[in-house]
This record gives structure tokens, sequence and C-alpha cells, in this order.
């Protein structure tokens, strides 16, 4: 299994609930299942999908399961602070699932794919505790798909180090464009890809301050330090990304983002 290398700080928390927050319509709108499901959320970190799912699904059990016993605490206090009744959380290891086979009628994974080593096995984990004719959601981000105004080649290179420090810890920050072939190859029927492009200008203020500055350009400042001890790139090249990044959030700035959404049916 790869490392999370965003890490588990409180600030890292926070960033996460603010991607939730300002994406919720955009990866969620079409995300519900039929009241009576019961539906494994699996890698749920600190509960930030949790939130939405047991909302757009109230008449839904839902088994959210993450190695982290840290993010799994704040993920409780999350549903006990929201009063979410159709939640419950366990500690487990994404490849070795600990469920019968065939025991959820759906398995939703947000953001956790890319972190991972070996996706396809977890894929085929995910498969093996689906009844027949389940589904599994799985969302994904692509770093490759980035573009910004002005343009920066010291952004870029940012960027970059964040896509080389996630191969360095066995993940994969470009695997949205993957998630086709990745679900084929796991075993699921009727995959089906689609793309959620979020762009960003003046006159989305909601979105420069949400995802822009606080889900994107903080994802990315996390791991300034990393680039930096590991020579991946010089402070001051790396400063001047940094604010060329923020650069695109003034009145002339625009910023893009593709996000992909995949599902695929146990046969």
């Amino acid at each position: 299994m790869g490392s999370y290398v965003h890490g588990y700080s409180e600030k890292e928390s926070c960033r996460l609930a603010d991607q939730a927050g300002t994406l919720t319509e955009l990866l969620h709108g079409d995300t519900a299942y039929p009241a009576g499901s019961r539906v494994l959320e699996a890698g749920c970190g600190v509960g930030a999908q949790t939130l939405t799912l047991a909302r757009n699904s109230p008449g839904v059990r839902f088994e959210c399961m993450d190695i982290s016993r840290a993010s799994l605490d704040a993920a409780r206090r999350m549903a006990a602070d929201r009063q979410l009744t159709n939640v419950s959380f366990r500690q487990g290891d994404l490849y070795r699932l600990p469920y019968r086979t065939g025991c959820f009628d759906h398995v939703f994974v947000c953001f956790v794919l890319e972190h991972l080593a070996d996706p396809v096995k977890a894929l085929a984990g995910f498969r093996r505790v689906l009844k027949p004719g389940g589904t599994l959601t799985v969302i994904e981000g692509d770093h490759g798909s980035y573009y910004c105004h002005p343009r920066s080649d010291a952004a870029d290179r940012v960027v970059d180090c964040l896509v080389k420090i996630q191969a360095h810890a066995g993940g994969d920050a470009l695997i949205g464009r993957r998630l086709y072939p990745l679900l084929v190859d796991a075993g699921y029927a009727g995959v089906a890809v689609s793309p959620r492009m979020v762009y960003v200008d003046a006159s989305r203020p909601a979105l420069i301050d949400g995802f822009t500055r606080r889900t994107f350009t903080a994802m990315v400042a996390g791991v300034r330090e990393q680039a930096l001890a590991m020579g991946l790139i010089g402070e001051r090249t790396w400063d001047k990304g940094m604010a060329d990044l923020c650069r695109t959030t003034r009145a002339d700035g625009t910023f893009c983002y593709t996000f992909f959404k995949g599902i695929g049916t146990r046969p």
C-alpha cells in the first residue's frame, strides 16, 4: 500500500472538509442509493465524503472503513456532531477487507486509489464484497489535468513535485485518466467514466476560495518540505510557483482541474 502523502494533521482535515463542501454538487449530484441498501465507503478518512453520502441517502446503511485510527476517531466525532444515524465506522485494510463475500449492495471509494500501490488488487477486493449486480463508484483526480492562466512554468513545477512525491510513496496522482482500464482489469462490467471539470474565474468567487485556494493550492503547499528535502525543486522556484498559483485567483486569472467518476457493476 502507498502512503498518504498529505499527512493526518488538523490542517489537512480542514482542507478535506473544504474540498468536500466545495465539490458536493459536481461530484455527488448524481450519487444516491436506494433505501434499504447496505453501502461500504472504503477509505473514508476523516468522513469528509461520509457527510454527503449519508445526507443524500438517508434510508441507506453506510459502513465506513479506514486504516487510520486517528482518522476514524475524527470521522466518528463528525458523525456525532452532525447527528448522522445511518453510518458506522470500522478499522481495516483495503487489501484485506474484513467482510464476507457478497455482503454489500454498493461500494463507494473517493480519492483513495491514487494512494495505493496496487489499485487493481483493491478494486478486485471491492468486487468480492459486492452482491452480484451491485455497483462500485470511484472518484479520483488527475493532477495532469490542471492548467491555469496566466500560465507559469514555476507553477507547473510545484504541481509536478506533488506528482513525483506521490509516485515515490507508491501512489499515482495521475490516476483519474486510468479509471476505465483499471475497473475493466479488475473484472467489473458496464464500466462508465465521466469527467467532472472544475473551472474557476472571477465570476465564481466561491470556487476561487473553496477550490483554488483552500483545496488545490493548499494541497500543493502541504508538500513543500518534502519537495525541498528530496531535491525536486529549489526554494526560490517553489516560492515563485506557489505565488503564481495564488496569482490565478485575481480578476484576470483562471484555473481548471478535472476529476473522473467511474461506475462499474459486479457481474
